[in-house]
């Protein structure tokens, strides 16, 4: 274990034969953490021991302008003792793994800190405690804040944590609070009077007992799970009072150690709440400011060495039990502040009074103690200045060679003891036992006195037994932990004191690791149960006890397992008979085997039927005597029971009298067991058949294999897997739980969030109130600025119909304009024709006038002349009145066309008011959509749908009036096609026409021409004139339209055709405009029906509801 630790870089100072230190500064090796947040602690390799115990110095250095050195506060360990929690004056939390030799940076608080635990349930976090009265719980792995504590009106002085990791207790001047570890919440608070201060309260180890200690020197032990206060520790003894500061408690809870400003020790027995020992220290130590116990791995928790820091900043550690000075550590030049022992015993960290941390080997302190002490003892010295009831009690701290634990030349002592007794007879020999004695002498000393001292005994047993104490042999056994076979024992064997549980399973464990009988012997408990209850504070010398008395008074007992040995009831049966043939044969009358009458005493070695003063008589003759005795003894008890035996006539009497105490001499029984010894014969005698006693091996534990190994190796495999089906159970059964609880928490966070959404619906309820009568109000406004927008949207829809009847009006009278125009200019064509007409019938009567004095020469050949001129006249008027019709047709046809552009271009308006109307609408419509989103999220969907329907419907019902609107103008279109194929057909006729019937005019003329020649030869005047009408005629062909001047008929026609298409102008435009006006106020009604639709579906303003 020493090449675990690093050494020191030089030799340090030595101790005194006084125990002072030396004037050698030693160098040891240092560790500087200054500016680094993870590192080696060590850097030198491990040796042999270090010097002066310190494996390592750390400091904490700030180099700068001004380098400084900032100290360390507080230390504390883990629950394994392998890892170190540091804390200095600036906040800096350390951890110093020393198995790994690193050092780590875990959190910066920026705050001094106060008290620190590093042994929680989880562990990877710690507790500190800081200058602001605060405790905050953080991880080491995440380095992140778990949870912040606060409730302390004062600093906080100490942190005590529960065996179990999940709660806390955190101690001020003024308060202790009790903390859950698991939520992190306040469960209790203790309040004290102003005048009474608190001085510490702590958890009891491995107990659920709180020990609180006042400034008034008052201890109250309180109950943990009720807080009831369980005892108060009496008044000490006159002449012994002292102000107790510092207290310190063994592991097992025991022994309760108080000191303060003097240098006395009060020793306390919590079991007999007594004070039971005062120790003074050294005349040097005026003052206690520190105490803690040093804890042993073979102590069973019974700490035997306090370390005792005093006023002058030197701990040193004594042992309670002879009141001797082991070591010390620390010196007035490097005083220590403060301390923390390892729970596993290796380490001692303490704080330096220069703020630097020292780690001391407990192992090298030991070593080095045992080296320098002197080799002798002082006598303990009474102290006689108390009253004599306090110095039965006071002892005297004196210097010297140690005792057990520290086992330094015990050994050699030993060895010494064997060779002086190598020169004695080989006679003496065998009955020479360790330690000096003589096995002859001790059974002479035990037939005097029938048993052995007291004081002495275990010393002798250990002797008798010749324990070898392998201590290697024994920790293997024990580090393999609990075995299967005991891990519920506490079901089974329901032991009060939790200390003497935990070492029968230890040692149970141990047995069954050693041979695998033991953990399938269902007696094996009842057998051990004695020797754990008397050495539950050596479990080494216990096991070692029970595996002695296995091996050699339990022989040939597992031969026959499962069953009993009935091979060693045989023998006991066998001497019962030969000594006591009666009352074995009442015992067979009654159906009373050997399994009823001695198999109950030997499976629990008579610790049912026997007071613990007789057990021990009993078996300070069987350690002293041959194996068989033991046997002899189950026959003893049983022949000097025979009255009660005798009277008993049923079984269950019998089974109730073996398994309950019974008036019986002890001596009696004892001396019979001698006179059966000798008066039994040799062949029934089981000396013959058992072998002598035989110790156990040194070194390692001898190999037990008597037993029917196939029947173990299966109850062993039936028990692994009986075991296997539990552990399946149990954690089925805790998945049940855990589903049980989740589901109860699962309830009860459903009732309170029900509870909450009530609440919540309440209130939700109010603020719907209060927005119901909010949106009633602003539902008014909006009645009231809808009813104001519909008054100013019917004003300005009665303002667009008076301007749209005002542009019809205009527009009428455009048309009633163009028409009197139209008129007028017919009127005028009229009159001119009339004018015209009437200066052809001038210029015709002219001519007839001229031509009347001729006619009467030409009549005969005129006549012929006049019917083909009135013919081809009179087709020249029809083919005029055809034009003037086609112009008329042609005009009607361009305003036709023109009135049908302006009422596209009107319904194109209209069309485009009323997509404007409806797009207005529709904006507004969706601005209330939107609106009323904001305020109902969940009518949100519903809203867009509907909306989106309307807008769907209007669209569909736009549609179709533009596709109607469309098909009417496609009919309408379709129709002026038609039209205007008729009219290009009858153009194309009339142009036929004209052609033909100028062809034949132009033929006509050109034969009348020729004729004319032929006569002008013959009249002169003839000539003259139809020169003019050639002239005449050539401007006919420029000028189609003018006028023949012949015959009355062709006048009557024109106007008769002129009235005619005048009529049918008037007709049509009066059929237009009434079409016109049909469709507009067909297309109005129809806007005003999609309107009204729309709003009574959707009303512009609807009232909002708030829903939940």
């Amino acid at each position: 274990m020493c090449a675990a630790f690093p050494t020191a870089a030089a030799v340090g100072g030595v101790s005194k034969r006084g125990g002072e230190r030396g004037s050698i500064t030693p160098r040891m090796e240092s560790s500087d953490v200054g500016g680094r947040q993870q590192g080696p602690i060590w850097h030198r390799k491990p040796g042999p021991a270090a010097p002066r115990g310190v494996i390592v110095n750390i400091i904490h250095s700030v180099k700068g302008y001004h380098s400084k050195t900032i100290h360390f506060l507080n230390v504390a360990f883990d629950s394994s003792g392998d890892s170190l929690l540091a804390g200095d004056h600036q906040g800096n939390i350390y951890v110093f793994d020393l198995n790994r030799n690193r050092f780590n940076l875990v959190q910066r608080t920026m705050q001094a800190c106060t008290a620190l635990a590093f042994n929680l349930r989880r562990r990877t976090e710690f507790l500190v405690a800081l200058a602001d009265y605060s405790i905050k719980c953080f991880d080491t792995e995440t380095k992140e804040l778990v949870s912040w504590m606060r409730g302390h009106d004062s600093s906080v002085s100490s942190i005590s944590v529960h065996g179990s990791g999940r709660y806390a207790i955190t101690t001020s001047a003024d308060t202790a609070q009790l903390w859950d570890l698991d939520t992190f919440q306040r469960k209790r608070k203790l309040n004290v009077r102003q005048s009474v201060g608190i001085q510490k309260v702590f958890f009891l180890p491995l107990s659920n007992t709180i020990i609180s200690c006042f400034k008034d020197n008052s201890v109250f032990a309180w109950e943990f799970d009720t807080l009831h206060c369980k005892y108060q520790l009496p008044t000490p003894v006159e002449g012994s009072v002292l102000l107790y500061k510092v207290f310190a408690v063994t592991r097992d809870g025991r022994i309760f150690v108080a000191g303060g400003k003097s240098n006395h020790l009060h020793l306390w027995c919590l079991e007999s709440k007594q004070l039971v020992r005062i120790i003074q220290m050294p005349a040097k130590v005026r003052a206690v400011r520190h105490l803690e116990f040093l804890p042993d791995s073979f102590d069973g928790g019974s700490n035997q060495v306090l370390g005792v820091l005093s006023q002058d900043n030197i701990m040193r550690f004594i042992n309670i039990e002879t009141c001797k000075l082991l070591f010390d550590i620390g010196s007035h030049e490097e005083g220590i502040s403060t301390a923390a022992i390892s729970p596993n015993g290796r380490y001692i960290a303490s704080v330096m009074e220069n703020g630097s941390l020292n780690l001391y080997s407990v192992q090298a302190l030991t070593q080095e103690g045992n080296k320098l002490l002197p080799p002798t003892f002082k006598v303990v010295e009474d102290w006689s200045k108390c009253t004599p009831e306090a110095n039965k009690l006071a002892m005297r701290v004196t210097s010297g060679r140690p005792e057990q634990p520290w086992k330094s030349k015990g050994t050699k002592i030993q060895t010494r003891l064997i060779k002086v007794q190598a020169t004695t007879s080989l006679e003496n020999k065998e009955n020479e036992l360790p330690g000096g004695l003589n096995k002859e002498r001790l059974q002479a000393l035990l037939k005097g006195f029938g048993e052995y001292p007291a004081k002495y005994r275990m010393f002798v047993w250990r002797s008798l037994l010749q324990l070898p104490e392998n201590h290697l042999a024994f920790s293997s056994l024990i580090d393999k932990g609990t075995h299967s076979a005991y891990v519920n024992i506490q079901k089974e064997y329901p032991i009060k004191s939790r200390k003497l549980l935990r070492v029968l399973q230890r040692t149970l464990s141990a047995l069954a690791h050693w041979s695998s009988i033991f953990a399938e012997t269902p007696y094996i408990p009842l057998l051990a149960f004695p020797f754990v209850k008397l050495f539950q504070n050596n479990q080494l010398i216990c096991f070692e006890v029970v595996a002695t008395v296995v091996v050699n008074f339990c022989q040939h007992w597992f031969e026959y397992f499962p069953n009993p040995p009935v091979n060693i009831l045989s023998m006991m049966e066998n001497v019962l008979a030969h000594h006591d043939k009666e009352l074995l044969e009442h015992l067979i009358k009654h159906s009373v085997t050997s399994q009823v009458y001695a198999w109950p005493l030997l499976e629990t070695l008579f610790s049912e039927v026997l007071t613990r003063e007789e057990w021990l008589k009993v078996f300070d003759n069987i350690f002293s005597n041959h194996p068989s005795y033991f046997l002899m003894i189950v026959v003893a008890y049983i022949i000097c029971s025979r009255a009660s035996l005798l009277r008993c006539n049923k079984t269950v009497d019998f089974e109730y009298f073996f398994h309950h105490r019974n008036n019986l001499a002890i001596d009696v029984m004892i001396k019979k067991a001698y006179h059966l010894m000798e008066a039994t014969p040799l062949d029934i005698h089981p000396q013959h058949m058992l072998d002598d006693f035989i110790p156990l091996t040194k070194g390692q534990y001898p190999v037990f294999n008597k037993y029917p190994k196939f029947i173990v190796d299966y109850q062993t495999r039936e028990r692994e897997r009986i075991r296997q089906d539990e552990i399946e159970y149990l954690r089925e059964r805790q998945i049940a739980h855990e589903l049980e609880a989740k589901a109860q928490e699962r309830k009860a966070e459903d009732e309170a969030w029900y509870r909450k959404q009530e609440l919540l619906q309440e209130a939700e309820e109010q603020r719907r109130k209060m927005l119901l009568e909010e949106e009633e109000k602003l539902t008014e406004q909006r009645q009231r600025l809808a009813a104001a927008r519909r008054e100013l949207k019917v004003k300005e829809l009665q303002f667009l119909e008076a301007s749209r009847r005002r542009f019809l009006k205009y527009q009428q009278d455009q048309r009633q304009m163009q028409l009197k125009r139209l008129d007028d200019e017919i009127a005028r064509k009229a009159s001119m024709r009339e004018q015209e007409a009437a200066a052809t019938l001038q210029d015709v009567e002219v001519q007839w006038m001229e031509l009347e004095s001729q006619r009467q020469l030409f009549e005969q050949r005129l006549i012929k002349d006049q019917e083909a001129v009135t013919k081809e006249i009179k087709e020249e008027v029809d083919a005029h009145q055809r034009r003037v019709d086609l112009e008329d047709h042609l005009v009607q046809r361009l305003m036709d066309i023109e009135r049908e552009e302006k009422q596209k271009a009107q319904i194109v308006a209209e069309e485009n008011l009323a997509k404007a109307e409806q797009k207005c609408i529709d904006a507004d419509w969706r601005l209330q959509a939107l609106r009323k989103l904001r305020s109902d999220d969940q009518d949100r969907e519903k809203r867009y749908e509907e909306i989106a329907k309307v807008l769907h419907d209007n669209r569909v019902k736009e549609a179709g009036l533009l596709n109607a609107m469309r098909e009417a103008e496609e009919k309408k279109w379709e129709g002026v096609t038609q039209k205007k194929t008729q009219l290009e057909e009858e153009q194309k006729a009339a142009a036929a026409a004209d052609e033909h019937r100028k062809q034949f005019l132009e033929d006509t003329m050109w034969d009348t021409l020729e004729l004319a020649e032929k006569l002008q030869r013959k009249e002169a005047y003839f000539a003259e004139r139809l020169c003019d009408v050639k002239a005449r005629r050539a401007q006919s062909r420029v000028e189609p339209q003018q006028v023949p001047r012949s015959g009355n008929v062709c006048f009557n026609d024109l106007s008769a055709s002129e009235s005619s298409s005048h009529v049918s102008l008037g007709r049509r435009r009066e059929e237009l405009a009434c079409q016109e006006r049909e469709l507009m106020a067909e297309v109005r009604r129809l806007r005003q029906k999609l309107t009204s639709q729309a709003r009574t579906k959707h009303p512009p303003f609807p009232a909002t509801k708030w829903t939940p």
